[in-house]
This record gives C-alpha cells, sequence and structure tokens, in this order.
C-alpha cells in the first residue's frame, strides 16, 4: 500500500493598528538598507526572532528560563475535599 503525505503550506495576513510614527519610519529606514519593502523587512525580522537556534521549548520554558534567578519556592496549601453540591430541590 502506498501512501503519500502532502504539506500545504497556507500564507495568513497580518494586520498591525497603531504602530507609532517614528516605529514606522525606523522601520521603513531599515527595509531601504536592505533593499526590501517594509513588509519584506516585517516579515523578515519575525522569521529572524522567532527561528533563531537558541529558543527551545515553549512559553513555559522560557518564563521559567527568565524568572531563574528571582523564583521562590512557595509552600503548597493543604487540600481540603470539595464542597458537596447544592440540593437545588430542596426546601429554603
Amino acid at each position: 500500500m502506498l501512501s503519500f503525505v502532502f504539506w500545504e503550506v497556507t500564507m495568513t495576513t497580518l494586520t498591525i493598528r497603531n504602530v507609532d510614527a517614528v516605529l514606522k519610519a525606523r522601520l521603513r529606514i531599515r527595509a531601504a538598507e536592505h533593499g526590501r519593502s517594509m513588509e519584506e523587512e516585517v516579515r523578515c525580522i519575525l522569521r529572524q526572532e522567532l527561528t533563531r537556534a537558541g529558543v527551545q521549548g515553549g512559553l513555559g520554558s522560557s518564563l521559567v528560563n527568565r524568572f531563574r534567578d528571582v523564583a521562590v519556592d512557595l509552600p503548597l496549601p493543604r487540600r481540603s475535599l470539595p464542597r458537596p453540591p447544592i440540593d437545588l430541590d430542596a426546601p429554603n
């Protein structure tokens, strides 16, 4: 039996509102320095930052690494049994 796996790559659109005028001007200058459009420059920046070789793990790993030096072990509170469910048929 033969099986084929096809990977479909889809492109999405990302809209960023309320960009500071100074930031936009810096992006325009950076794009011109690299000979790219502003749109392509943003794609390159995102690609570089999100695919760096040193980045491993997800959000939880990133948070652990970021706060490792200031983390404090807190005691866990005692667990208690849950409350019984409310009987809606009982008279007040």
